[in-house]
């Protein structure tokens, strides 16, 4: 009883806490008020630091000045239309708004899931929930509730199946096959933390691509381990009254179409083949580098290509798509959940500028990496304490987007300087941002998997789900630490081009 006391009364603080902070954009107007502040402040005290690179002394700017006044007014258009992360995120998503409006993206989660051997289906459902990331939110609306009609058909506890998902939706958030929407999401906003040190520095929409294609497959293990080791035993046999529903098999119309759209990812494949393996191919490069080649920089333009064409061939398949206005239909549908994000983009642009402008990102860093090299941690340790602070903050603040906003700013220069790359900072954000997705009361669709739970057990709360999902983050945060670890230790490249360190 007592344990029980103390969990709730923790849960109850992360509410209160969470529930006490602004929205995401006042958040960032208010931060971006601080910065202006800061830079007043710092500028009187003289606050300086000495550039590690170019040995000058690095002075804080004052915004409040006539001078910093007037650039303000002037630059706050270009701050927002010129923030990296907003044209990578609109193009994405046109293309995977067409893919998703067409159907393609629900029947190949559906025919995976429906055809996997009763072995590996907690598995399958696990992986299923993180590969539907790349369809946004797609696994919150599908994959979770999926997850719990396939287990109860089977005789399965139906919430150990909503679990399992879940874990794979969002605690399992960031790792993917594929190149999802967060990804260049948050290169955006790293490639303009990056700046602050290094204003040619580019970080890449696959710049963990590598390490979270390896990711995905181990929390896809881990997630059925902790289903079938501690969840379903903990919730034995099901004994509600909510009846197994039968699962939509595809139509024949279905798989027709999906044998088309595989033809369509072949020709994709010649095409990119023939464009990159000849030394001299069309899609080669600068001096004929893989690296550098357009298909790597300019990827988020290949993947609307590719989606786009693939939802199509779907679409008009199946009978979805019936003239250009429903592809176009699916489109505007896929902006439309974009509306929060570019209102919070304005502010959160407005800030990283007057935090760049100032030099306090710059300052911070320095004084940061300066700090952190005195107390001598070594490199692992501090990995671990920011995937913590990334996993706490989490806690408190749903949007991962927000969240790296804040923190890449502060975190990406201060690793740069200790020589370690963009890259790395992000993977190790990812990893503290995901594993407490499933126990944050804070993420925006926990109150709908709450929902979720109630359909089967009336008295499910958020202390039902949290307690229900604690042993997946437990696990998660030991095995994907352990696997960056690795990944470190062996200096392994986290993408294509993205290597553990930074080259200064």
């Amino acid at each position: 009883m007592k344990k029980n006391g103390l969990m709730k009364g923790f849960l109850g603080m992360v509410e209160r806490g969470g529930n006490a902070l602004p929205h995401p954009a006042s958040l960032f107007a208010i931060l971006a008020f601080t910065a202006l502040l800061l830079s007043w402040l710092g500028h009187l005290l003289g606050w300086s630091a000495l550039h590690p690179g170019t040995g000058e002394t690095v002075f804080t700017e004052n915004l409040l000045s006539k001078e910093g006044f007037h650039r303000i007014i002037l630059e706050m258009v270009t701050n927002y239309t010129s923030f990296a992360p907003l044209g990578i995120v609109m193009v994405a998503l046109l293309g995977i708004g067409i893919a998703e409006s067409s159907g393609l993206i629900s029947a190949a989660i559906r025919l995976m899931v429906l055809k996997s051997p009763p072995g590996m289906l907690t598995f399958v459902i696990v992986l299923a929930g993180i590969l539907s990331n790349t369809a946004s939110d797609l696994g919150y609306v599908l994959i979770i509730p999926l997850g719990a009609i396939i287990f109860h058909s089977v005789g399965r506890h139906p919430i150990a199946g909503m679990a399992a998902a879940f874990a794979g939706v969002s605690g399992g958030f960031s790792a993917n096959l594929f190149i999802g929407t967060i990804d260049p999401l948050l290169a955006g906003l790293s490639t303009e933390a990056a700046h602050i040190l290094d204003p040619a520095y580019e970080v890449l929409p696959t710049a963990n691509y590598f390490f979270m294609a390896a990711s995905s497959l181990v929390i896809a293990f881990a997630g059925t381990w902790v289903t079938e080791r501690f969840i379903e035993p903990q919730l034995g046999q099901y004994t509600g009254d909510v009846l197994p529903e039968p699962t939509e098999q595809l139509s024949p119309v279905e798989r027709k179409a999906l044998r088309r759209v595989v033809l369509v990812i072949g020709i994709w494949a010649v095409v990119l083949l023939v464009g990159l393996v000849p030394e001299n191919g069309l899609l080669r490069g600068p001096e004929n580098s893989l690296l550098r080649s357009p298909v790597l920089r300019g990827f988020i333009a290949f993947l609307f290509l590719i989606c786009a064409t693939m939802g199509i061939v779907y679409g008009l398949t199946t009978g979805k798509f019936k003239s250009d206005s429903d592809v176009v239909k699916g489109m505007v549908d896929s902006f439309k959940t974009l509306a929060a994000f570019l209102v919070l983009v304005f502010f959160a642009a407005q800030f990283v500028a007057y935090f760049k402008w100032s030099n306090l990102g710059l300052i911070i860093a320095i004084k940061g990496a300066a700090g952190l090299q005195h107390m001598n941690l070594g490199l692992i340790p501090l990995l671990l304490m920011f995937v913590m602070l990334s996993g706490f903050i989490n806690m408190f603040m749903g949007s991962a987007s927000a969240k790296w906003a804040i923190l890449g700013p502060v975190f990406i220069p201060m690793f740069m300087i200790l020589g370690y790359s963009p890259e790395l900072s992000q993977a190790v954000f990812r990893i503290g941002d995901s594993v407490t997705n499933i126990i944050s009361p804070m993420m925006s669709f926990f109150a709908l998997i709450i929902v979720y739970f109630e359909k089967y057990d009336k008295k499910a709360g958020i202390g039902t789900l949290i307690s229900t999902m604690l042993p997946y983050t437990v696990v998660f945060f030991l095995l994907w630490s352990m696997l960056l670890i690795v990944w470190v230790v062996l200096n392994l490249p986290l993408g294509p081009g993205a290597g553990i360190y930074y080259p200064g």
